[in-house]
């Protein structure tokens, strides 16, 4: 008995509402369509993609199915048009970006329409990282724009030399130039070549980022052996912050703050620019645990914001309903009002 492959079991429907929607758009822009709609580029709508995204998952949060549809419509809108400006272009269209992210989803769900085997969702994710890992590397060998791609290799598995670094020995000028010209080629190089971490949008929240870098990283080897090792990366970085801020200038309110220093203005600067720095290395070697553990770290903040947010809501409205406001009760007075608000999510 013969298995067809997943994706030949699947059966094709017609999209028209889909296609009603692309000839939509292609009219907006036509010529005699609208003068807004013509007059936009890929830059001058580009922050709408940001919010409208930034809508829907809003949407997803607060569990408002409804409010959903219409905001995925919203962000399939930013698809459609940035699709028909490329194509008003010349560039691609919407069919070209269909085709490519079917084919990208094939491709990185050998899994499903190939021979691997992944039985969770933390396999298909490693799963995925690596296909990602080889696809960059392929296009890497296969672009003729990328100096030394396809360079030959010696028998140690290095780059064969460039012919000028083969010149009067150590001391000679051959040397000398020749170094300076692999130098040279090196920098040209990484500067022409996408980097692993090219694809992360420098634009994402900070958290995501961090996630998503590090998670690449790991893909290429460059990963803690166990959650025991990236704790003690953790105490080691909360060591050096907590040392960082000994000796930072602090006013009175203990907030580090360079200005109240006197002397060196300059170290002073230094010194309390040194606690950010070593904050950062916190949250993100926290933000390691969590993608340890399976945890998104963007979603568990945003969950932990929309609690607080809750919480101090309730809090606000007890106040309010006392004919008073949260800052004028005593210390105790809120304590007790932040219990109960937990209370009432636990009940």
């Amino acid at each position: 008995m013969t298995t067809e492959p997943a994706h030949a079991r699947i059966v094709p429907t017609d999209h028209p509402c889909f296609d009603d929607f692309v000839a939509t758009i292609a009219a907006l822009r036509a010529p005699d369509g609208c003068p807004w709609d013509r007059a936009q580029t890929h830059q001058s709508i580009a922050h709408n993609m940001i919010e409208e995204a930034y809508e829907a998952v809003d949407a997803i949060e607060s569990g408002d199915t409804a409010h959903l549809r219409e905001e995925l419509g919203d962000v399939l809108l930013q698809v459609v048009l940035q699709s028909q400006i490329a194509a008003d272009a010349g560039a691609f269209d919407i069919d070209d970006v269909c085709a490519d992210v079917n084919a990208k989803m094939i491709r990185r769900h050998p899994h499903v329409f190939g021979e691997a085997r992944a039985d969770n969702a933390s396999e298909v994710l490693d799963l995925w990282d690596q296909v990602k890992l080889a696809e960059r590397s392929s296009q890497s060998a296969a672009d003729p724009t990328v100096p030394g791609a396809t360079a030959p290799r010696t028998e140690t598995g290095n780059a064969s030399a460039p012919a000028a670094a083969t010149g009067t020995g150590a001391s000679g000028s051959g040397a000398t130039a020749g170094a300076a010209a692999s130098v040279a080629g090196a920098a040209d190089q990484a500067a022409r070549r996408e980097g692993l971490l090219d694809g992360v949008p420098t634009s994402f929240p900070a958290l995501m980022q961090a996630q998503k870098v590090s998670r690449k990283a790991a893909s290429a080897g460059f990963e803690w052996d166990t959650l025991d090792d990236v704790w003690e990366k953790v105490r080691e970085e909360v060591d050096e912050l907590r040392a960082a801020y000994a000796v930072a200038p602090k006013a009175a309110n203990g907030k580090v703050d360079a200005g109240v220093a006197e002397g060196d203005e300059a170290a002073a600067e230094q010194a309390a620019a040194s606690v950010e720095d070593e904050f950062g290395d916190v949250l993100f070697s926290l933000v390691q645990v969590g993608r340890h553990m399976g945890v998104d770290a963007e979603n568990a903040l945003r969950a932990s914001c929309g609690k607080f947010r809750r919480r101090w809501s309730f809090m606000e409205g007890a106040a309010w309903a006392q004919g008073t406001t949260v800052d004028a009760l005593a210390s105790d007075e809120r304590e007790a009002l932040w219990q109960q608000a937990k209370a009432r999510e636990h009940a």
